[in-house]
């Protein structure tokens, strides 16, 4: 990261002076991330270096650019060339027989979609860029060969798998061909007339300008959904899920501008729709209930850097009905926490429980492995856990 900061910072023609000016930091962190005496710091600083130096978050922090293959498998190797034309097909600009192949079964589609969110939730990156361009293949084509109840419900499918590659190509920094397929994923949904989609769209939306550092309009996108839809608290349980998910998306992006009191006034909100549903749901592979906004308020602590206050919070009944990734990041702001205590072998100690929960999907998370380089460069030779971890997330070498 201190690499990517120097370059950027020596095109624009700032000095570390100006550069701190304009990212509202100290030069104290400019400096020690530029000279790699620190390979961490908190989501809002790297969000306001990104904008001092014109460029995405996920350039600065390294974000994985690729599949992370390990098969031998030729057949089952992902490609984020084929999840690209998948999304952006060129029949769509040179016209010509977009749907060669024959439509699948409307209980096709939704079996392939459940399964692949199954696989979602999991972390399991590889797999789902290996089978998710042909299921959005599959559900275009079927989408435009049937009629009425069943072409809505192609639709239907067609709108979510074009969320779930956005957030797959957003997780390997290609935010613009999110953007894309969150676009076509709109266009599906008034096909089909789902305001449930409607809302999902929004978190997902708002997610990836979060991860664009598009922080006010990741903020104005879930807010304004979450007005449209603002139950009262007799409403159904999916409805007030809907809408605890939506405040929670606004708190991460407020909390990255270091918009405190709208991050309280949110999580405050989220957290009275949750009591009232009493239990969590799952929400098209979201969950969202007592469990998950207690373990927002976690991640929203130390993004707040109160790590001592998130280690107090961080006794959270019922995490194990959370899917296995949200679990992995629960973990990873435990050993955040932990870090900025000065603590290093707790934070050792629930980076490994996080990479138990999700092993996949660490290797993929930018601030796992600058907070595993960071503390592999503290630990002594013998910490062969941490060391071992590191290994895997492909850090030494």
């Amino acid at each position: 990261m201190g690499d990517r900061i120097a370059e950027l910072r020596f095109r624009r023609g700032m000095t570390q002076e100006q550069l701190a000016e304009r990212a509202g930091l100290s030069v104290d962190v400019v400096r020690k991330l530029e000279q790699g005496r620190r390979q961490t710091a908190r989501l809002s600083s790297i969000n306001a270096l990104a904008r001092a130096l014109d460029t995405e978050p996920s350039y600065l922090v390294g974000q994985p650019t690729t599949f992370d293959v390990r098969t031998t498998e030729e057949s089952a190797l992902p490609s984020v060339l084929a999840l690209r034309q998948a999304v952006s097909p060129v029949s769509d600009l040179l016209g010509g027989d977009a749907d060669p192949e024959e439509p699948p079964t409307v209980e096709a589609l939704r079996a392939a979609l459940a399964s692949t969110e199954v696989i979602r939730r999991d972390g399991r990156m590889a797999e789902i860029g290996a089978l998710l361009p042909q299921l959005i293949r599959d559900a275009r084509t079927a989408a435009h060969a049937y009629t009425g109840a069943d072409r809505a419900a192609a639709n239907s499918v067609l709108a979510v798998a074009y969320q779930v590659a956005a957030t797959t190509l957003t997780a390997l920094g290609k935010e613009d061909a999110a953007f894309t397929s969150m676009e076509r994923s709109l266009l599906a949904i008034e096909q089909c007339d789902d305001p449930a989609l409607e809302t999902l769209t929004a978190s997902t939306l708002s997610w990836v300008f979060t991860k664009q550092g598009r922080l006010a309009d990741a903020e104005q996108v879930a807010l304004a959904r979450a007005e449209q839809i603002e139950p009262s608290f007799r409403s159904a349980p999916e409805e007030l899920a809907l809408w605890g998910i939506l405040l929670l998306r606004a708190a991460t992006a407020a909390v990255r501008q270091e918009k405190y009191d709208a991050v309280n006034e949110f999580l405050r909100m989220a957290r009275g729709a949750a009591g009232s549903m009493g239990e969590d749901r799952l929400v098209h592979a979201t969950p969202f209930g007592p469990t998950n906004a207690a373990v927002a308020h976690v991640n929203f602590l130390v993004e707040m850097d109160r790590g001592a206050q998130a280690i107090a919070a961080s006794r959270v009944p019922g995490l194990g009905s959370l899917p296995p990734t949200w679990r992995a990041r629960f973990h990873v702001d435990r050993a955040l926490a932990y870090d900025s205590l000065g603590e290093d072998r707790a934070a050792a100690g629930a980076l490994l429980k996080a990479e138990s929960a999700a092993p996949e999907w660490m290797r993929y998370h930018a601030t796992s492995r600058r907070l595993v380089a960071d503390l592999r460069e503290r630990a002594p030779r013998r910490d062969t856990a941490l060391l071992g971890l590191a290994d895997r997330l492909g850090l030494i070498g």
